[in-house]
């Protein structure tokens, strides 16, 4: 959904939990790095930010609140950018660790996976020879073996126990055309209220390839489901494909997400240096399409938020 008047929202994952420290040495994983990034991230533009959290000793995703806590309230100081906890985690987490922190912040937003489905990264590991920690390879290689977990009832929980109980509102995580089939399954049991922001995500292995032919048929199936004033829509794209279809999906009257979760890079052969680097050059492009920058401000009145005072964030 947008209008002539509409501006475009951006979001930046910060760190994600599938790109490992050895990919780039520019990831963040301390607080302090994590801290640090998202703020420069609002700085440059973006009006969400997308946190995951990492143990600051290896890297390797962590679901510990008190993790969170040492870089969470500082970014909520800093900036006045939506804070956005995440659900999904990683694939070793089990859905009680994924939602210890949200479940203690209850932030305006959170992402939520719209379904089960196998999420793999597993042949990157081929290209890694020399690795900085020992639990990077057979966390990558792992991935081909292992199902990243959302079944109905979990999404059920999530949305009564975050959304209902806590006014937190989410950024529906779509890696197929069935998962929003599933959304609209949950519109229609009257467990989800809009207006709904729905974040189509391509080039992932099991999920929708990083073709404009895709990104297509996911903005017609939504509009068949929802209607065109029913929804937000965003994209992201993974690795290499971030740049070409966030713009494509901005042209067609979307919104955009970018950041080192989802690309360590910011052109071809080149690892970007910091998520600001990505929402920076993002946003250039969008300026030099007439396209004008939501604020934060602007992206929770779109979006419904409750607002950054209605949270258990302290800052």
């Amino acid at each position: 959904m947008k209008n002539k008047q509409d501006k475009v929202i951006i979001s930046c994952a910060v760190t994600g939990s599938v790109h490992t420290p050895t990919m780039s040495p520019h990831l963040p994983i301390t607080p302090d790095q994590i801290a640090e990034q998202a703020i420069a991230a609002a700085e440059a533009g973006a009006a969400i930010l997308h946190l995951h959290a990492r143990d600051p000793l290896d890297g390797r995703p962590t679901p510990d609140p008190a993790v969170f806590e040492a870089f969470v309230p500082r970014i909520r100081a800093a900036t006045d950018a939506v804070i956005n906890i995440s659900t999904g985690g990683s694939t070793r987490m089990t859905l009680e660790e994924r939602l210890a922190y949200p479940l203690r912040a209850q932030p305006e937003m959170c992402s939520l996976n719209m379904g089960s489905m196998n999420f793999s990264i597993h042949p990157a590991a081929r290209r890694i020879s020399q690795w900085q920690h020992d639990w990077e390879k057979p966390y990558i290689e792992g991935m081909e073996d292992l199902i990243f977990r959302n079944t109905f009832k979990d999404i059920r929980h999530i949305l009564k126990v975050l959304g209902d109980d806590c006014g937190t509102r989410f950024e529906f995580e779509c890696y197929d055309v069935g998962h929003l089939y599933s959304l609209a399954h949950f519109v229609d049991e009257g467990l989800v209220q809009g207006p709904l922001f729905i974040q189509s995500i391509f080039g992932i292995l099991g999920g929708l390839g990083a073709d404009p032919e895709n990104l297509v048929t996911m903005r017609t199936t939504a509009d068949r489901l929802f209607g065109r004033d029913g929804y937000r829509f965003s994209v992201l794209g993974a690795g290499r494909h971030q740049m070409p279809l966030v713009t494509m999906a901005a042209i067609m009257g979307g919104n955009v997400r970018v950041g080192l979760e989802d690309s360590l890079y910011i052109g071809k052969g080149k690892l970007a240096t910091s998520c600001a680097e990505q929402v920076a050059k993002i946003r250039r492009i969008l300026e030099e399409l007439s396209l004008d920058i939501a604020t934060p401000d602007e992206a929770r009145a779109m979006l419904g938020l409750k607002g950054a005072n209605a949270t258990a964030i302290s800052g």
